[in-house]
């Protein structure tokens, strides 16, 4: 089911910037018995980004009418709603009054092997990397086709995510993650100043972490100390936190040992992650 501009109907104009320049934003949330999770992150999100693209920026009101459009969802699934700029004429100058188009669509819950909640992943370093841009740093704009690209590296079904450097060689993210590194117990996470996205996930596990007064660090991180952790894992709004066990490289693959601050991690935030309920 999918509902356009508050209606119920499956299309767009051709000539929708979204479509033709990537011109707009998305969101991608987890819905747990129709419920949004995260829901007031996920706008305060999007809310950035319009005002970083100059897009109008819906009432909240709105958006919650397009879900209550939308069919009656299962008990879980996935809300993904995409704002562009609309339509306009050939060319890259954005309309002076644009009118944008909201889309708002389920889909089903991605099937996931349980394993990866309970045994962790294996990962693998992506040729393809992230061009730095601060400008877009941090906001989920449409232009998503360095991800593309980079996901485009391999099939194989034991590889469960590609990890994303950027062009000066520092870890960014993953293809469709954030990535946290634990040091001697202490928490890291790469900035997302220059390039990558801000994600959801990565906001709860920081506020909660601090909450506990844990520590957790937004920095640089090289690729040479990803080979010096004791633990990495990965989060998002879906797969909620996953350990990663083993790296694969160009050069061979690294291994990681008992992630044992991620499982106590994971039991303090089990409530804030619907990735890990059955």
């Amino acid at each position: 089911m999918v509902v356009v501009n508050g209606q119920r109907e499956d299309r767009i104009s051709i000539h929708d910037r979204g479509l033709a320049y990537g011109d707009g934003l998305f969101e991608t949330v987890a819905l747990i018995s129709g419920v949004p999770q995260h829901w007031d992150l996920h706008l305060q999100r999007m809310a950035r980004g319009c005002e970083r693209l100059g897009l109008p920026f819906p009432a909240p009101e709105v958006f919650a009418r397009d879900i209550e459009g939308l069919s009656p969802p299962p008990a879980r699934c996935v809300l993904k709603l995409i704002l562009t700029r609309g339509s306009g004429g050939r060319g890259y100058l954005p309309p002076e009054a644009p009118s944008p188009t909201r889309i708002a669509c389920l889909l089903p819950w991605p099937d996931y092997p349980a394993t990866h909640v309970t045994d962790g992943v294996t990962v693998r370093l992506c040729r393809t990397r992230l061009g730095i841009n601060p400008f877009l740093a941090g906001i989920k704009h449409l232009n998503r086709l360095e991800q593309v690209l980079a996901r485009a590296e391999w099939r194989e079904g034991n590889i469960a995510e590609g990890l994303m450097l950027d062009a000066r060689g520092r870890l960014i993210e993953g293809t469709m993650s954030n990535v946290v590194l634990i040091f001697n117990g202490s928490l890291h996470t790469p900035s997302v100043r220059d390039c990558g996205v801000a994600g959801i996930m990565r906001e709860v596990v920081m506020r909660e972490c601090r909450a506990a007064g844990m520590s957790i660090i937004e920095r640089d991180i090289g690729w040479q100390e990803v080979r010096e952790a004791q633990e990495m894992f990965l989060t998002n709004s879906l797969i909620g936190l996953w350990s990663v066990r083993c790296v694969s490289t160009p050069e061979g693959q690294f291994t990681y040992g008992a992630p044992e601050v991620t499982r106590q991690l994971r039991a303090c935030l089990s409530a804030q992650l619907p990735g890990t309920h059955a």
